[in-house]
């Protein structure tokens, strides 16, 4: 039941992280963070009226909890796809991303018949083939260190949300973004950060065959696409959370993770970064667990 809306999450997910990733790589990271947060913030606040739910303190304290750990792993993620790689740094972060809300779930007594569990192993293939024949040097390494925090905020995130009441509606994603925009916001005053624009040329294309055309999103500003990013995110946040409520956490979880997929197909078209063979299989096998999972 929950499928059908996660995968549509999992699409918003990925482009909300590469548009992010590109804004990130001309603008300060908690600037662009707190921008995209902002910017959330505002798409949610009519949606929270529009949808159904009771506010209550478990709403909001979970919702809290949830939005420090988003936010914390955001801006680890939005570091690491600015330094390293995102063919790279996208699945790391969604392995950890999906592992920690299945393995809750297990404990906590989801039970997963074999065709779900075959999905389930699949997609965590396909995400781990997509960080294959990528450039292994001092920046891959370091945004894989940001890419594994990354995950841990964003399985903790899941996890938060999905402990939500299921009457709550959207109110605790609405705790969690307030929660969330006004420490980022402290953190930007505090460091009286500006919004440094850096020029084009600062969002290299990875060594490859000849460059593609220059795509549109290239020559969009900054904040532009911050503000693509922070509603395409909120969009994400309550397909997830819908989802949560039509099925089990750790096969949702799983589901909204294959954004890496997302990530490195458009660091191909739009960076030109080099997709080899077994991240083209990556793709495949992740349509695989798609269907399987819808099947099962």
């Amino acid at each position: 039941m929950s499928v059908p809306v996660a995968l549509p999450a999992a699409l918003a997910y990925g482009v909300a992280d590469f548009t992010g990733g590109l804004a990130a790589r001309r603008a300060p990271v908690l600037v662009v963070t707190a921008a995209a947060q902002a910017a959330g913030l505002a798409a949610l606040v009519p949606a929270v009226l529009l949808v159904a739910g009771r506010p209550s303190g478990a709403a909001f304290g979970y919702g809290a909890l949830a939005g420090i750990a988003g936010a914390t792993g955001l801006l680890l993620y939005l570091r690491a796809l600015a330094v390293g790689p995102m063919g790279v740094v996208a699945p790391l972060s969604a392995v950890v991303g999906a592992g920690l809300p299945l393995a809750v779930g297990l404990v906590g007594g989801e039970r997963l018949g074999p065709v779900t569990v075959l999905a389930t192993v699949v997609a965590l293939v396909a995400i781990l083939l997509a960080t294959a024949g990528t450039r292994r040097d001092a920046a891959a390494s370091t945004g894989v260190l940001y890419g594994l925090g990354a995950g841990l905020g964003f399985g903790l995130f899941f996890v938060g949300l999905d402990a939500t009441p299921p009457d709550s509606g959207l109110w605790p994603l609405l705790a969690g973004r307030v929660v969330s925009v006004s420490l980022l916001t402290l953190l930007v005053l505090r460091h009286r950060l500006p919004l440094r624009l850096r020029t084009r040329s600062a969002v290299p294309a990875a060594a490859g065959p000849a460059p593609l055309p220059e795509q549109p999103v290239r020559r969009a500003s900054p904040v532009a696409l911050m503000v693509v990013s922070g509603v395409l995110d909120t969009a994400a946040n309550v397909l997830f959370l819908l989802a949560t409520r039509l099925g089990d956490l750790g096969v949702t979880a799983v589901v909204v993770s294959l954004y890496p997929v997302v990530v490195v197909l458009l660091a191909r078209v739009v960076l030109g970064e080099r997709l080899t063979r077994t991240q083209l299989a990556s793709a495949v096998l992740a349509l695989l667990a798609s269907a399987l999972l819808a099947a099962g």
